[in-house]
């Protein structure tokens, strides 16, 4: 098992090595106490935030990351107005095939962008965070979207997640198990990393008529690969 040092060595170097973040680098800070890694300071973009995020999330042994990163927001060279950041979001929406911007809502205050909607698949709910991380001025998204219920098969329902998840490459059934209660999926048991746990939620998330998942897996470092 790893040392808090050590993870907070392999972070470092991990944010370091992001290309994302080689100019903010130096910017941003990393404490880790019992395997929890906290990340604070200040990047220019809402996208390197999620990418120091990231970074700190793949590493091994970290077992939760905390995010507590300020976004400058524009530098003094793009002033970028509410309105402006408000139509740059719909453009990116109305050209991302994987989002149908007819069902979300859009507000932007003092950067921050909130999204509102109903979508059907929490994939295109997704999507629609990840088409505008990139946008300048944007310092934050709250995403607020849901996705439309729909009858669904409890059994079928947890037939199907099971068997996506000895599919998986980086998932490992025989530690998970699953339940199903009114469109809502609950993980229990035990993975090997952080990225594990994600991934599972990630596979429970895609399945037709689940709007909502307990990730209750506990991380468990010692446990042997299969």
């Amino acid at each position: 098992m790893k040392s808090d040092l050590k993870i907070w060595e392999d972070v470092i170097e991990e944010i370091r090595w992001d290309p994302q973040l080689t100019k903010v680098a130096p910017q941003i800070g990393v404490a880790v106490k019992d395997e929890v890694v906290t990340l604070s300071g200040m990047v220019d973009y809402y996208s390197q935030r999620i990418a120091a995020e990231n970074a700190a999330q793949r590493v091994a042994g970290v077992k939760v990351v905390a995010v507590d990163i300020d976004v400058q927001g524009h530098l003094p060279s793009e002033s970028t107005s509410d309105p402006t950041i408000g139509e740059a979001i719909r453009n990116a929406l109305t050209w991302h095939s994987g989002v149908n911007e007819d069902l979300i809502d859009i507000k932007v205050d003092n950067g921050w962008v909130y999204l509102e909607g109903t979508v059907h698949w929490d994939y295109e709910r997704k999507a629609a965070e990840r088409a505008i991380e990139n946008i300048k001025g944007v310092k934050g998204i709250i995403n607020k979207v849901t996705i439309k219920t729909k009858n669904t098969d409890a059994r079928d329902v947890k037939k199907h997640i099971s068997a996506a998840f000895h599919r998986s490459a980086t998932v490992d059934a025989g530690n998970i198990s699953v339940s199903v209660l009114n469109n809502t999926v609950v993980l229990a048991g035990k993975v090997r990393s952080w990225v594990e746990k994600k991934q599972a939620e990630d596979v429970a998330l895609s399945m037709p008529g689940v709007t909502d998942v307990r990730n209750n897996l506990e991380i468990d470092f010692l446990m042997p690969a299969s």
